[in-house]
């Protein structure tokens, strides 16, 4: 590991006028960037903007067009296929890359075992194990299996293998994506405790409350080209997304156009109980955005499943326009115009080794069959539609879901969710891991819904989102309802006292949202 002596103004790895093109598609054009011993430098910029090509350039995954790569000063060629690890350029991939199987211990020393005579040297590997831990201030038990671990625990054991391999240089891929408030203020103590030992961080964010907090410099990409390097205490995360996407957000959120008071009620939800939630209760009009709020854990996305029929609920009652249903499946859901957008759409909302095409009709085969058959054309017309009104830029409708940026990703799942003509649509975590830009065109594209009559529940952990869009907002708390939120009241404080308990219903008040 790096030296806390080593100075700070050191570039241990530098990039220095890297274009990068993929055939005859250009993504990086001429891109200067550095790390030093000791920061933590943010690598920012809307999805497409290339900064996974970078990366990738930057620990040897790919080999720039033209430019220079450096390492302490000196022009360099790092080793393909991941072996820059050995000179201490190590990245953590968003999705983390351990054996679910393995122990702690295992997986810090996977391709590197300590053998004696043949045999594995267990023991010896443990020790090591809980001694990088306890550097970390991290109690994990090298004995214990990775698939035991929370989110967390895991991302702290990859750090513990960044530091087994000495690590100088580590580069992390939006490493608060998944992690709760209190995981993420954890994780921000960690990085302070391998700062301070002379490490190299670059990380890669969307949050930029987060790069602001965590960064001492950044680095902005647009388009594939260098847009600035700022101090952070030079900047502020407005104009940070306004050099992100080339134009003002102040904007960010479309006007609020407030439904009829009169308009009719869509969905009743009444009593409701299922795994994890208890006794909730709340009303949703035509042409309104109910959003729900609450910490990470309150039982948001289990209300939701237990509507749309993905859990089972134990009992309440679920009336649409006045008409009580209890669903087993989501197809059910679905046919009764109720649409459900997962959080996690790469594990569930998607098909990623498959192209767009068969993911946008999948919920809809039906639309497209005739005597019995699927209609390609009707098919075709359908993903040409989605394209257009929702933006989804690829290539062509035959490249993999996976190669998607995750904007695209999103924008296809809404293309998915509006081809069954719903009235309700739930949406859970609408802009998780998307960048600013994407996000304002995807909350345009929910208040768009709403204002043409479409009722819409939105789910989200990003306190500004629910304020932003919602007409009335619903607090959870430990699997109940704690309160419900409008007009001046819909704002970051209120919500965190119901939030947090602070203010809230009793379990007997069944008072309708």
């Amino acid at each position: 590991m790096a030296s806390a002596e080593t100075r700070a103004d050191a570039h241990i790895l530098a990039a220095s006028r890297i274009s990068k093109s993929f055939g005859e598609v250009p993504v990086l054009f001429s891109v200067d960037f550095d790390i030093r011993a000791g920061e933590a430098h943010a690598l920012i910029g809307e999805n497409g903007a290339g900064k996974s090509t970078l990366v990738k350039i930057l620990s040897g995954l790919e080999r720039p067009s033209s430019g220079t790569v450096m390492l302490n000063g000196q022009p360099t060629f790092l080793p393909p296929n991941g072996e820059a690890e050995n000179i201490g350029i190590v990245v953590i991939h968003q999705e983390l890359n351990l054996a679910e199987h393995l122990t702690v211990s295992e997986s810090i020393f996977l391709g590197r075992e300590w053998t004696r005579f043949g045999f594995l040297r267990r023991n010896d590997m443990e020790v090591e194990a809980q001694r990088i831990l306890d550097s970390l201030h991290v109690k994990i038990d090298p004995a214990a299996r990775i698939n035991t671990l929370s989110v967390a625990d895991k991302q702290m054991v990859e750090i513990a293998k960044a530091i087994s391999r000495e690590a100088r240089v580590l580069i992390m891929d939006e490493p608060t994506a998944v992690l709760t408030p209190a995981e993420t203020e954890y994780f921000f103590e960690q990085v302070a405790r391998l700062k301070a030992q002379g490490v190299a961080i670059v990380f890669i964010s969307h949050k930029l409350d987060e790069v602001m907090a965590l960064s001492d410099r950044i680095t902005v990409l647009r388009d594939g080209q260098h847009i600035a390097t700022v101090d952070k205490a030079d900047v502020s995360a407005d104009v940070l997304a306004e050099m992100m996407v080339g134009r003002e957000l102040s904007n960010l959120y479309p006007p609020k156009h407030e439904p009829d008071v009169d308009a009719d009620l869509v969905l009743e939800v009444e009593g409701l109980e299922g795994p994890g939630i208890r006794d909730v209760s709340f009303s949703l009009r035509r042409g309104e955005i109910v959003g729900f709020a609450g910490l990470i854990g309150s039982g948001r996305t289990a209300v939701m499943e237990a509507i749309v029929g993905l859990e089972q609920r134990r009992s309440g009652t679920v009336r649409l326009k006045g008409e009580p249903v209890s669903f087993t499946s989501i197809g059910q859901a679905v046919k009764s115009g109720m649409v459900y957008m997962t959080k996690d759409r790469k594990g569930r909302g998607l098909l990623l080794n498959v192209g767009l095409q068969p993911n946008l009709t999948l919920l809809t085969l039906y639309r497209h069959m005739r005597h019995g058959f699927l209609v390609e054309s009707s098919e075709v017309e359908a993903m040409d539609r989605a394209t257009r009104r929702f933006d989804i830029r690829a290539r062509d409708a035959s490249v993999k879901v996976g190669q998607l940026s995750g904007g695209n990703q999103q924008k296809l799942m809404l293309g998915k969710a509006m081809e069954s003509e719903p009235e309700i649509i739930i949406i859970d975590e609408p802009t998780r891991g998307i960048d600013v830009g994407t996000k304002q065109q995807i909350y345009h594209i929910i208040a768009a819904l709403a204002k043409e009559g479409k009722s819409i529940i939105v789910v989200s952990s990003e306190m500004q989102e629910v304020i932003g869009l919602s007409h009335r907002v619903v607090v959870m708390r430990e699997g109940r309802k704690t309160g419900t939120l409008e007009g001046a009241d819909i704002n970051e404080a209120e919500i965190m006292r119901y939030a947090a308990g602070l203010k809230g219903e009793s379990r007997h008040d069944r008072a309708s949202a």
